[in-house]
């Protein structure tokens, strides 16, 4: 059984005993495919670091996340321009395999939205020029981020709505656009809905992911979370599912293999 998680920080942990105390627990659990979505200048080295240690498991994505968009520059942050001119000429140095993590978040900052609208869109054309998927992090956007992806629909634009918590139909107008639904831990939350959401869903259009160390599923939700927990994610979607298991791997890692191309 292979279990993928399409959405984690694991680089976050950076003393390199725990970091491969990390990646055995995952391997133990059947997670030996790892994706690794970068948020900004300071966290490149971080994932590159990770995917250099274990090439078979890691695979690297880069982008400006939403949250590190910056209208002027801050102590330890740059302008977002002067960090998405980094970002890009990091690219070419690197095998990745999506740009992301970027999107439109509103949950934080709501007076940014014109910059994250065009940081956005200037990162999906990244894409579409190299041909890789997006990963999308939409929190509190939906609309927003709905909006630009018609806008830049073509045969080139595909990915990821990472962390995808919203109704059946948004979940329907992601698939539409041939676009997959990152499921992680919330998906186990008793209140959350989200299960009964998936429930109307095809298995064809949704990845695992964890997104870690957030969003820990339960049994361990309110302690920080880890990729080898995608394996109570993935027995959550089957139980959703009605089926076994080793199925949901199956097919969830050929829809991960699909987006990715790897």
């Amino acid at each position: 059984m292979i279990l993928t998680d399409t959405h984690t920080h694991l680089y976050y942990e950076t003393d390199p005993v725990r970091q491969g105390e990390l990646v055995k627990r995952c391997l133990d659990n059947g997670v030996s495919r790892l994706f690794l979505p970068n948020v900004n200048v300071a966290s490149i080295p971080l994932v590159m670091d990770l995917t250099s240690r274990f090439p078979q498991n890691c695979f690297p994505m880069l982008g400006l996340h939403p949250c590190d968009v910056k209208a002027y520059p801050e102590e330890g942050v740059k302008y977002y321009k002067d960090e998405l001119g980094i970002i890009k000429d990091a690219i070419p140095g690197h095998r990745i395999y999506a740009i992301g993590e970027i999107g439109i978040d509103l949950y934080w900052d709501k007076t940014t939205l014109a910059i994250q609208q065009e940081a956005f869109q200037i990162q999906i054309r990244w894409a579409k020029e190299l041909g890789l998927p997006i990963v999308i992090h939409s929190r509190e956007s939906f609309d927003e981020v709905y909006e630009i992806l018609l806008q830049e629909k073509d045969d080139r634009l595909r990915g990821i709505f990472h962390c995808f918590t919203g109704s059946a139909d948004q979940a329907r107008k992601i698939a539409d656009l041939g676009f997959y639904l990152g499921i992680g831990g919330v998906i186990t939350y008793k209140n959350s809905g989200l299960d009964k959401t998936v429930a109307e869903l095809s298995p064809d259009h949704i990845v695992l992911e964890t997104d870690s160390p957030y969003l820990t599923p339960v049994p361990y939700r309110g302690k920080p979370n880890e990729s080898s927990y995608l394996l109570y994610v993935a027995q959550k979607v089957a139980d959703v599912f009605q089926m076994p298991l080793a199925k949901v791997a199956d097919i969830t890692t050929k829809n991960s293999q699909q987006v990715f191309g790897i």
